[in-house]
């Protein structure tokens, strides 16, 4: 088991992408994600895209995220 962010790609170039997390830039390797390209949401893990996945899939993640940094609180 792992734990995965979801972040937006915002530019990509060869195996490297820029991608947006939070408000925050990254560099992240997507070689593991052939498949994604600029505007698809994946999942960050260890400063790897891991995984695509949709835009709603993203925020729910996000939402999830933020309701338990509240309950920390």
């Amino acid at each position: 088991m792992c734990l995965a962010i979801p972040a937006r790609i915002v530019k990509i170039k060869g195996p490297v992408a820029e991608v947006d997390v939070g408000g925050n830039t990254k560099e992240i390797n997507i070689m593991l994600t052939p498949e994604a390209k600029v505007g698809d949401y994946v999942l960050l893990h260890a400063g790897y895209a891991i995984q695509v996945i949709d835009e709603k899939s993203a925020e729910e993640i996000f939402d999830a995220w933020e309701e338990a940094y509240e309950a920390l609180q």
